[in-house]
């Protein structure tokens, strides 16, 4: 006999001298058995689906991105504009030429018009606007007859429909302006860069640059404003080049302007100019980022489960791999290639979804744009790849490498080698590395700060009241056979059956029930900011510019007309209205010193130092305004409160004494008190407010907000009692904020709404990882004796319970990082909803329950015998 197999084990040795096949071979054929064999399905669509929606949300919000504000540069004329109280100097129109830029000059001030004494004389306050050829640089001038036009023809003006109400002409009549008479040639609907000043608001009379000498309007003395706009031309490919090219001219003429020393001269762009549109592009922006970064929460939690699973199913596998010799450096390689491959042709398929998906937002979006968006930048996609790989290589390779590790011993031993509790818990493990990728996607350190910080602090505080409530359900709830008959004596509550197993099963396993509850509440805790800040945070934003916010202004009212002002507006209709005194006053000292342009190093310090501020009075706290610092005491004969903003400029605090020259009249106070308003509110606001009721001292007039009710005769009514009055129309670029505003807004809900999916989707994938687990444990119930119906309640309140805790917590914790948003990243003022945690309860009961149904309906239908074959042991 050992003759006879002698040769056979003589042989061994030649087998055993072949070479093993490469790493990456061997990699790559675990890679492909384990996808035929469903056992990386999961783990891939959850990675896929991340980025995905990442890619989605990251092509589409780059696109939106830079069609806003290529789109919100015509809002100011250009990609920047010079402002100045005097003729543009001709080196910096220079200058913008040896950039390469387009320019236009035009000059803005306030004039009357007439109608001939022929149309019935009547004359019209108007904002006087002279452009010249180019203009508009970005942005068209759209007429009410449908066309979209630039400047005039040379002896015809373009006016508002208010100038042809106000002179009662019609379009193709003649008005006179100054010297000159001119054609009315149409009716501007829509002016790209109507300014933000109380002129700019008065109804629009624009004529050709080269008409403006014949009126003999602009006189030495005359109080001009001079627009020299720039833009950089339209070169496909070139929008690096042109953006350097803006930005070296605004770098250029901010250096000759101050070398020069030229006085009123200064720059406005997108950035500078235009508050109430760069806070809604700020805001837009946070939005989308916000939404990126949640997608990518949800993510790494289905991730990391998926990840636990495949390990748990790889045990045996590893272990029969380590009695037939295999080094655990070479099953570790071979593993992390095989997810590294997995990673990347997930991600390459999440990125090709996401940019067919970008495209249905594109289409839903085409028809409120109305405009087309310029082609997205490669980042989203970088970004979305080293998503796909920093999720599999942070969250499902940790638990993966322990493989290597299992001892060969594990194949006649069952219970040796199973993973690690620290693995386990995989979304600690990984939260650092994730942040990383947060603070990435957020662009902003507050931003990204608040979300990466509080979720890895929720993920702990969920972790420990899992921990705790799995305690008190063990000191609690009795385990013994006799809870079913309360506590033995007969005289202690009866305890269902299915709730005692119920809470059995889930303390008998207290790590699996953390990592349960964690990933539950984690992922319920992003869908619970999703639903506040679709609804909380954006309705905040729609009140900052709501659609009955003021769209009239009215200026020059007198002390004596305030009555039958209020009279007259209330017979209309109006209801709501801002009606204060207004007292124009120069800063002259604070504390004692005089105040002096060359103290300050800022420009808007230096600028507002210049100019004199408009001051008021009032007994009550306006109720737009709110107190920061200090107290509001009504009365206070020596208080006055200033505006948050102007004390953080010129350097105020609380107690300093200021010193303001009112018409010759010197009028001192001490700062009582700091004031926070929303200058984007179309309210009416002032800088300095003096708690008082009445000032009889000091010369004022009285300006008036309101909303104007529909057909526009209440303006011709007020102009006809009082002609005195100055009635600022601002509805025309009210309605252009509006817009601005609700493509933003619709474009964040289409992006929330397909997060949210996202979302539901990653509870399906939580529960189903728990699959196995589940299958093996009902296998034994059955096997033991119990009824299908018994074990359908154990699951059924088993996922309510884990539901539930997951949800309250998620809510509560929504409500904190909700807070913490709003104040700090968007700047709302935030409502505690307290039905926030119990509503979430609720729904995250319900959601476990309707993802645990879908996920787990086949467990209990399986036969025993096949259960116990096929489960996993754990």
């Amino acid at each position: 006999m050992n003759s006879s197999t002698a040769p056979a084990l003589s042989s061994q040795p030649l087998r055993a001298s072949h070479q093993p096949p490469p790493v990456w071979l061997l990699a790559w054929r675990q890679l492909w058995r384990d996808w035929r064999a469903g056992e990386l399905r999961l783990l891939m669509l959850a990675v896929c689906l991340a980025v995905a929606a990442l890619c989605a949300v990251s092509f589409l919000s780059d696109r939106l991105e830079q069609g806003l504000r290529r789109d919100a540069a015509q809002l100011i004329g250009g990609d920047a504009v010079l402002l100045a109280d005097q003729p543009i100097p001709g080196a910096l129109q220079d200058l913008a030429r040896t950039q390469g830029l387009t320019s236009t000059l035009s000059s803005n001030f306030p004039s009357m018009a007439r109608a001939s004494e022929a149309q019935g004389g009547r004359s019209r306050l108007v904002a006087v606007k002279s452009v010249g050829t180019a203009y508009p640089l970005r942005g068209s001038l759209l007429l009410a007859d449908g066309r979209r036009v630039g400047a005039p023809a040379a002896g015809t003006v373009w006016v508002d429909a208010a100038v042809i109400d106000a002179l009662q002409i019609r379009v193709g009549d003649s008005l006179l302006l100054g010297e000159s008479t001119l054609t009315v040639a149409g009716v501007i609907a829509t002016e790209p860069d109507r300014g933000a000043g109380f002129m700019n608001f008065a109804p629009r009379l624009m004529l050709a640059e080269s008409d403006l000498a014949a009126t003999a309007l602009v006189q030495p003395a005359s109080r001009v404003t001079y627009r020299l706009a720039v833009a950089a031309p339209d070169a496909s490919g070139q929008a690096a080049v042109a953006g350097d090219a803006v930005k070296q001219f605004v770098t250029r003429a901010q250096a000759l302007i101050e070398r020069s020393g030229w006085r009123g001269v200064r720059l406005d762009s997108l950035e500078s100019g235009r508050p109430e549109m760069r806070q809604t592009l700020d805001r837009a922006s946070k939005f989308l980022k916000l939404v990126a970064m949640l997608s990518a929460l949800l993510a790494a939690v289905a991730v990391a489960l998926a990840a636990r699973d495949f390990a748990a199913r790889h045990l045996d596998d590893c272990a029969v791999l380590r009695v037939l010799g295999q080094a655990q450096k070479r099953i570790a390689w071979a593993y992390s290639i095989e997810f590294g491959l997995a990673g990347l042709t997930a991600s390459l398929l999440g990125i090709l979804l996401g940019w067919g998906l970008h495209f249905a937002f594109v289409s839903l979006l085409a028809g409120l744009l109305n405009v087309s968006l310029p082609a997205p930048s490669l980042w989203p996609a970088l970004l979305g790849l080293g998503l796909g790989l920093s999720l599999l290589l942070g969250f499902g390779l940790p638990p993966v490498l322990q493989l290597a590790a299992v001892p060969a011993l594990r194949v006649i031993r069952r219970d040796l080698g199973g993973l690690k509790a620290g693995s386990s818990l995989v979304l600690v493990a990984g939260v650092l590395g994730f942040a990383g990728i947060l603070m990435v996607l957020a662009g902003e350190l507050t931003l990204g700060l608040i979300a990466a910080l509080g979720f890895a602090l929720a993920l702990a505080l969920f972790a420990a009241m899992a921990w705790l409530a799995v305690w008190l359900l063990k000191r609690w709830v009795p385990l013994g056979a006799s809870a079913a008959q309360g506590d033995g004596t007969g005289k202690g509550p009866t305890l269902p059956r299915w709730l005692v197993l119920a809470t059995r099963q889930v303390a008998a396993r207290p790590g699996f029930a953390v990592v349960q509850v964690s990933s539950l509440a984690v992922g319920l805790l992003a869908l619970a900011l999703l639903v506040l800040l679709r609804t909380d945070l954006i309705d905040s934003w729609l009140k900052s510019t709501p659609a009955n916010a003021p769209d009239r202004f009215v200026i020059n009212l007198q002390t004596d007309q305030v009555p039958a002002f209020r009279t007259q507006i209330e017979a209309a209709g109006v209801r709501s209205y801002d009606l204060f005194p207004m007292i124009r006053g120069r800063l002259l000292a604070i504390n004692g010193q005089p105040v002096r342009q060359q103290q300050y190093s800022d420009d808007r310090a230096q600028r507002l130092v210049e100019r004199e501020f408009n001051l008021s009075h009032s007994a009550p706290l306006p109720k737009h305004n709110a107190v920061v610092q200090g107290q509001w005491v009504e009365d206070e004969a020596d208080g006055l409160s200033v505006e948050q903003g102007l004390a953080e400029t010129l350097g105020l605090k609380l107690g300093d004494r200021l010193r303001f020259d009112v018409a010759g009249v010197p009028v001192e106070g001490r700062i009582s008190s700091l004031r926070k308003v929303d200058w984007s509110s179309m309210r009416v606001n002032f800088f300095v407010l003096f708690p008082r009721e009445h000032m009889p001292d000091l010369p004022s007039t009285w300006v008036s907000a309101f909303h104007a009710p529909a057909g526009g005769g209440l303006d011709r009514a007020l102009s006809s009692a009082m002609p005195n009055l100055t009635v600022v129309d601002v509805s025309a670029q009210l309605t252009q904020v509006q817009t601005v505003l609700n493509q933003v807004i619709q474009a964040v809900q289409l992006l929330f709404g397909f997060t949210l999916a996202t979302g539901l989707v990653v509870l399906l994938a939580s529960v189903g990882s728990t699959r196995e687990a589940r299958t093996r444990e009902f296998a034994l119930m059955r096997a033991l004796g119990a009824s299908s119906r018994l074990l359908a309640q154990v699951q059924r309140a088993e996922l309510l319970g884990v539901g539930a805790l997951a949800g309250f917590l998620a809510g509560a914790v929504a409500v904190l990082l909700g807070a913490l948003l709003a104040r700090f990243a968007f700047g709302f003022a935030w409502n505690l909803n307290l039905w926030v945690p119990l509503f979430s309860l609720v729904a995250g009961a319900l959601l476990a329950q309707l993802a645990g149904w879908w996920s787990l309906r086949g467990v209990l239908r399986r036969p025993v015998m096949q259960t116990l074959r096929e489960a996993d042991t754990q």
